[in-house]
């Protein structure tokens, strides 16, 4: 992905245009099955990085969800409760997923930075991106040049690109990882994807060299496993918790 001048620019006015005027906690989210409430807490933050809780000196992790376009964030409230572990301090980007990602690219990046430069208990970072915020954080596997490690889990993500991505904003998948990244392709079965299942062919499928492959299942937990689902599905996957066939 090009991150050209004008790129730099935008980056910077969403990095100091970050008001705290609503923010949201994990503490507060629903346990009773009203995810929309919860998720309307997340996707009404201002643009930028919110941390979901205290900071402690028990964690070691920075994880950062980043949402796709026109999320509605319910679909995050049960994955960032899951991963929710003493170790992770729990985070949520917001940013314009109405325009190209290259300002939100940059953005993020120097946020982490300075999170980074404040925190030096952080040993390494984790990003989940789903969707258009898939392309988003794995945009950061080039453009990451920190010494701690990174961690970045793509989840039902267009990488190959969709629309006018290519032409327009300049977009186009990384060849590959710099030093100390790893990346995790979660691709779902494109017939059950209700934001693919449309187009005569899938946009999840890249090849981008070093990095894993998933192909998500066609069920969890009883129910078809489509776009949403997908993130609450590949958590429970890191966390080791689904069953083979489930």
């Amino acid at each position: 992905m090009k991150l050209n001048r004008l790129s730099c620019i935008l980056a910077f006015g969403l990095l100091f245009s970050c008001s705290e005027i609503k923010e949201a906690n994990l503490e507060n989210f629903s346990n009773d099955g009203d995810v929309f409430t919860s998720g309307e807490s997340l996707i009404s933050l201002a643009f930028g990085l919110h941390a979901l809780e205290a900071t402690t000196a028990n964690q070691n992790t920075l994880l950062i969800g980043v949402h796709g376009s026109n999320s509605r964030g319910y679909e995050w409230v049960y994955p960032l409760q899951v991963l929710d572990k003493d170790t992770n301090l729990i985070s949520f980007f917001r940013w314009n997923d109405k325009g190209c990602p290259n300002p939100s690219v940059i953005s993020l990046l120097e946020i982490i930075k300075s999170k980074l430069d404040s925190n030096p208990q952080f040993e390494r970072v984790v990003l989940l991106g789903h969707s258009y915020g898939g392309l988003l954080v794995t945009a950061l596997a080039e453009a990451w040049d920190l010494k701690l490690p990174l961690e970045i889990h793509s989840i039902a993500s267009p990488l190959l690109g969709m629309g006018g991505l290519s032409s327009i904003c300049e977009y186009w998948p990384p060849d590959s990882l710099n030093t100390g990244v790893t990346l995790h392709q979660w691709r779902t079965v494109q017939e059950l994807d209700g934001a693919f299942k449309d187009l005569d062919f899938d946009p999840q499928v890249v090849e981008i060299k070093d990095s894993s492959v998933t192909r998500l299942p066609e069920t969890y937990k009883g129910n078809k496993l489509g776009h949403n689902w997908s993130i609450s599905w590949v958590a429970d996957e890191i966390l080791g918790l689904n069953q083979s066939g489930k």
